[in-house]
């Protein structure tokens, strides 16, 4: 009777326990093969996403790609598979010049937008010289009498007119000297 008893009660979980399933990766199910535990491919081409591995399968080949990462160590194998996916889209967005052709391409944006910034520089720089130059003029004809100092503030040279403490404004001084520009950073640059 416990014989029939045994037999009648459902098996314990851990004798039937049937192994996880597990879903091959992109390259195997691309390739129609049997994914293993040891698949090289499969933590670089999770089944979730079968374009990444279709892209760089068409540029280098199943067998390149293999290799490629056998040959590397652990620890590198993850940027090396960054890097050929992202090769690959270039060279099948760009077969001619592939990665070359972004590179090349982000270099000219780089020099357009240096020269865009040397342009605002300059402009600057001009404007700063053009205030210094107004600010000067307006204390030249305030003050036509008074000795100057040049001084330097940031970079630009501006006079400073210095007034004697006792010494009144002498209205018959008519001396229209000529003046010439305080900032020479114009000439310097071609502006």
């Amino acid at each position: 009777m416990e014989h029939c008893r045994q037999q009648n009660t459902p098996p314990s979980p851990d004798q039937n326990a049937t192994p996880p399933t597990q879903y091959p990766c992109a390259a195997c199910k691309s390739l129609r093969r049997r994914c293993s535990d040891k698949c090289v491919l499969a933590p670089y081409f999770p089944s979730s996403e079968p374009l990444r591995f279709n892209i760089v399968h068409k540029v280098y080949g199943a067998s390149n790609i293999i290799r490629r990462l056998q040959e590397l160590p652990e620890h590198q194998r993850s940027d090396a598979m960054k890097s050929m996916v992202y090769e690959a889209a270039a060279r099948i967005r760009d077969p001619v010049y592939g990665c070359a052709g972004t590179v090349t391409l982000l270099q000219q944006q780089i020099l357009g937008l240096q020269e865009e910034l040397a342009k605002a520089q300059a402009e600057i720089l001009n404007m700063q010289c053009q205030i210094a130059n107004l600010v000067s003029l307006i204390w030249m004809e305030m003050f036509p009498s008074q000795e100057q100092e040049t001084i330097s503030v940031s970079g630009l040279q501006q006079d400073i007119i210095h007034m004697p403490e006792k010494q009144p404004l002498d209205d018959s001084d008519t001396t229209n000297g000529s003046l010439e520009p305080l900032c020479t950073h114009e000439k310097a640059m071609g502006i």
